[in-house]
């Protein structure tokens, strides 16, 4: 099991190299407050003094110590590469007995004890660890200024020697409560949030250091552990300056775990004074008096305190600590070699062939956006509507919903019908309702389609224009990864679109024209509706024809050929005359002679049921009806008008008056068939609106842009001259790729080094 801690140290270099912390990985954390002696603890596992020690603050970043034990006859970390290097100037050539009469062989580590490196310095070798305090101060300096600044970033430092036990160790800066120097106001919270950063890892052991001339139920350290690891499953104490507590006390207490119990254990050291590191006092000769000390002092339970036996405890604590990590670490390697590997590859690789690249892009490109049209794309959003069924849904639902939203009559009162009927009858009175009045009203009706239809034609270009940004994951990562090219393709798009909006715009606007430009009342569904009216003519007709013996001897009256003749035109608004003449006069007052001819002489049968065959009936009105809307004043007459129309026939009995030539009885009639005929009319139309706008959308601008965009693009974008500019990576994306593989190659390193454990070596 002590090859677990290597093996350790080997991924804690790896992991180094990429200057990341992807991994948790097993280490011992030393924390505790000011001045505590964290240092004189480390220095003691060591048996050198390397750390700045001083009153004050002076450990001022995060120091991640290796101990690592190499026996003189270790190949696996003992060397003589530096024989092999060519020598400063490198003018001359390699020399094998010019090297060797230069005895250069003390710059390697075959014959060294002990010796150290840093990270920082590369292969650079520190036999004389006051070179290493020096380098410590240097680079913290360096980091964090030289007026007791504290700084996150690590230093990273390896002692290999013949007299430690494998361990890997982390100093953090003491918990202080008062800014000096340099510091920031808030430096406790910096300090605190530093020390839970690592000792928050739960593959971490935390050594939590106490003087013991102060009241353990005080401890900072104690309580940050606890904060993090209530259990204490992973917390180990140690209770430093035992020689230093007040005359007639002990720690025997404390060390036996009766003040307050750490479940690893609490352990006693003695550390040097400040007084023998000015007078240089070996570590040697520290450890032979710290162990006078306790077998004086503490003589039941001296064996199970010191240094010694600290650092033994800390090498056993954190073998099992790494043997029970292990198997989860692995997992970790794993999944991350996994998840780091499909990131390397949305990066994509390298471009060696640019022409060939910005070709496989083009075309990738115009084959997403046109399965993102289909419906077949691989990646389907599920968050929302896009592409094809966004489409779909501005037709059917936006577009139609509106469509239907629309009255046939909205805008247009009764008034207003009226008052186009009686405009379009001029100074003559009407016999018939005037067609022109009906195609005038209808058309205005229709006009109203246009602006929802051109509304469909922006929504559907604004969603063509939106489906570049939604066609495919894989399309979108070689957009980010070549800006460029993807701000030159959205150009593209956006012209062809914009190219065929006008198209689009006045194919929309001919189908409405289209409709207005013939109202073809001859249309099967229309003709429905006059069908109705049609009918009570005929029926009319067969009444007068019973009871009138010299009418059938008669030819028709003119009006009959005037209907006939406005059908065979095509137009099936209906001659009310017929009607109308076999109604009772209503005069104002005065008494008229009949006409003298024979058709208008017929018998009349006031009072008896042919009476009610042949007064009109209003036909029955099956669609919603419109309120009047009214925004003027009306006068006298167009009161009276609308009084007779609302429904007050008493009024019109009593008046017994023709305005203006026109009886209102027939104004009435004629008003309810002109709203009949628009309301049918209007269906029709907006019926086949509702149909040709989406395919006319779908023709002129959809379709048109699947089948043109590949082209449009290599036309625009595949040049020569244009491959090198477009392909331009982006510095970002070019950046994590770097960082990416980085990582991969030191997780793969790291399951090969993890791989490499053995069963026996966890046992």
């Amino acid at each position: 099991m002590e090859a677990l801690i290597p093996v350790i140290n080997k991924l804690q270099d790896v992991f180094n190299t990429v200057g990341a912390d992807a991994i948790q990985l097993p280490q011992i954390i030393v924390l505790g407050t000011q001045s505590s002696g964290k240092s004189s603890v480390i220095e003691s596992l060591v048996g050198r003094s390397f750390l700045p020690r001083g009153p004050g603050i002076v450990t001022r970043r995060p120091l991640i110590l290796q101990l690592v034990y190499s026996p003189k006859d270790s190949k696996e970390h003992r060397s003589a590469e530096e024989v092999y290097k060519r020598q400063e100037d490198g003018n001359d050539s390699w020399n094998p007995l010019a090297q060797l009469t230069q005895n250069i062989f003390s710059k390697g580590t075959v014959n060294l004890d002990e010796w150290g490196k840093f990270l920082h310095t590369k292969d650079k070798i520190y036999s004389d660890f006051d070179e290493i305090r020096k380098e410590i101060e240097r680079e913290t300096d360096r980091m964090a200024g030289s007026n007791k600044g504290i700084c996150p970033e690590a230093i990273n430092l390896k002692i290999y020697s013949t007299r430690v036990v494998n361990l890997t160790l982390v100093d953090l800066p003491g918990i202080t409560k008062v800014p000096i120097g340099d510091q920031p106001e808030d430096i406790e919270n910096q300090i605190r949030n530093l020390i839970v950063k690592y000792i928050a890892n739960p593959n971490s052991i935390i050594l939590a250091v106490t003087a013991a001339n102060t009241d353990m139920a005080t401890s900072e350290a104690i309580k940050l552990a606890k904060d993090v690891d209530p259990d204490g499953r992973r917390t180990l104490a140690v209770v430093t300056k035992l020689d230093l507590m007040d005359a007639g006390t002990d720690a025997i207490d404390i060390l036996c775990g009766r003040v307050i119990p750490v479940k690893l254990g609490i352990i006693g050291v003695v550390n040097r004074s400040q007084q023998d590191i000015i007078d240089r006092k070996s570590i040697t000769d520290s450890l032979k008096d710290e162990a006078t000390y306790l077998q004086r002092k503490y003589p039941t339970i001296a064996s199970r305190n010191g240094t010694p036996y600290l650092a033994k405890t800390l090498n056993r604590l954190l073998m099992h600590h790494i043997r029970d990590c292990l198997p989860e670490l692995k997992v970790r390697v794993n999944v991350m070699i996994s998840q780091f590997q499909s990131l390397l590859n949305s990066y994509g690789e390298d471009v060696s062939d640019k022409s060939q690249t910005l070709l496989q892009i083009i075309t990738k490109f115009a084959s997403a956006y046109c399965s993102t049209i289909e419906g077949t794309a691989r990646n389907i959003e599920t968050t929302e509507l896009c592409g094809g069924a966004r489409i779909c849904y501005i037709f059917h639902e936006t577009f139609g919903r509106t469509l239907d939203s629309i009255h046939p009559l909205v805008g247009l009162s009764r008034m207003d019908i009226l008052t186009a009927i009686r405009n379009a009858t001029g100074p003559r009175p009407a016999l018939f309702v005037p067609e022109v009045s009906f195609e005038l009203l209808v058309k205005r009706q229709i006009r109203r389609l246009e602006d929802p239809s051109q509304r469909c034609v922006e929504l559907v270009h604004e969603e063509m224009q939106r489906i570049v940004q939604h066609c495919g994951t894989e399309v979108q990562q070689e957009m980010q990864r070549f800006p460029r090219l993807h701000q030159r393709i959205v150009d593209v798009v956006t012209q062809l679109l914009r190219t065929r909006l006008p198209a689009t715009n006045s194919m929309v606007e001919n189908l409405v024209a289209i409709e207005l430009a013939y109202i073809n009342t001859k249309h099967p569904d229309f003709h429905r509706e006059a069908a109705l009216v049609s009918g009570l003519l005929k029926s009319t007709d067969g009444i007068v024809e019973d009871h009138s013996p010299m009418f059938r001897q008669k030819p028709r009256p003119a009006s009959t050929l005037l209907l006939r003749q406005m059908g065979e035109r095509g137009s099936v608004l209906v001659l009310l005359a017929k009607i109308f003449e076999h109604v009772p006069a209503i005069t104002d007052g005065q008494d008229r002679s009949p006409p003298q001819n024979n058709f208008d002489s017929a018998p009349q049968v006031n009072g008896s049921p042919e009476n009610k065959a042949l007064t009109p009936q209003k036909p029955v009105n099956l669609l919603p009806e419109v309120p009047s809307q009214t925004s003027r004043k009306l006068s006298d007459r167009e009161q009276h008008d609308c009084d007779v129309i609302g429904g007050r026939e008493h009024v019109y009995q009593k008046s017994n008056k023709v305005v203006d030539g026109i009886c209102m009885m027939q104004l009435n009639h004629m008003g309810d068939l002109v709203e009949r005929l628009i309301k049918s009319y209007f269906y029709i139309v907006r019926k086949s609106i509702k149909d040709s706008v989406p395919k006319a959308v779908m023709h002129f601008l959809v379709n048109y842009v699947k089948d043109n965009l590949q082209s449009e693009l290599v036309t625009h974008l595949y040049k020569s001259d244009q491959a090198e500019s477009l392909l331009n990576e982006s510095e970002h994306i070019a950046q994590r790729r770097r960082e990416a593989a980085d990582m991969l190659k030191a997780l793969q390193r790291a399951g090969q080094i993890i791989s490499e454990i053995r069963e026996t070596h966890m046992w």
